[in-house]
């Protein structure tokens, strides 16, 4: 749907310009941003690698067994569902982490992971106690959800964005995004409890 509500648009602003006589402002307008994409990408590129290098070391180093040793009080309350040493909660640890962080890039194989333990957790309950398998499970919901709200200390994306397009101050976004940010996953996290006890 929407591939063909942005091909009506392309179609429709470039047949406007063209019925205005405008033809060469449109041709340098999509050179122009043809230039600026391939600029952002390669901006974006780098900063993606460095910081999913950090997270590497961070897990080489141990630093990340540790964070997820301190956040399994967090986890308890927000999954008790998922059994105290399950190897899922590591991969749950790291994608919040990252998404603390500000590293979506990061965060997505370790959120894939996470998903795909959960999905298999659901597949085993369902065997031992019943139900249905293809729905998704009280875990798999909440984990999603706050995926999704993601409280973000560092916005490395909205920074580089903010520095790629020439910001007096790319960092001023931080107090702004982390009220949002924190507003938005305490919000999810009221949800998901609420959700939580009425399905219980």
């Amino acid at each position: 749907m929407l591939n063909y509500l942005w091909g009506f648009m392309i179609l429709a602003g470039i047949t406007y310009g063209a019925f205005q006589g405008k033809m060469q402002a449109i041709t340098e307008a999509l050179l122009n941003s043809a230039k600026e994409g391939v600029s952002l990408c390669v901006t974006m590129a780098g900063i993606a690698a460095l910081w999913c290098g950090i997270m590497e070391i961070a897990q080489r180093s141990g630093l990340i067994a540790w964070m997820e040793q301190k956040m399994r009080p967090i986890l308890r309350f927000l999954f008790p569902g998922i059994p105290k040493n399950h190897p899922v909660l590591q991969d749950i640890s790291v994608n919040m982490i990252s998404n603390f962080l500000g590293l979506g890039w990061a965060a997505t194989p370790a959120g894939l992971r996470a998903m795909d333990g959960l999905r298999q957790m659901n597949e085993e309950r369902c065997k031992k106690y019943g139900g249905t398998p293809n729905a998704a499970s009280n875990e798999m919901c909440t984990f999603l959800i706050i995926n999704i709200s993601s409280l973000q200390l560092i916005p490395v994306n909205i920074i580089a964005y903010r520095s790629q397009y020439g910001s007096v101050n790319p960092t001023a976004i931080l107090g702004p995004a982390i009220a949002a940010t924190a507003v938005s996953t305490g919000v999810a996290v009221l949800f998901c409890k609420m959700m939580d006890r009425r399905n219980r």
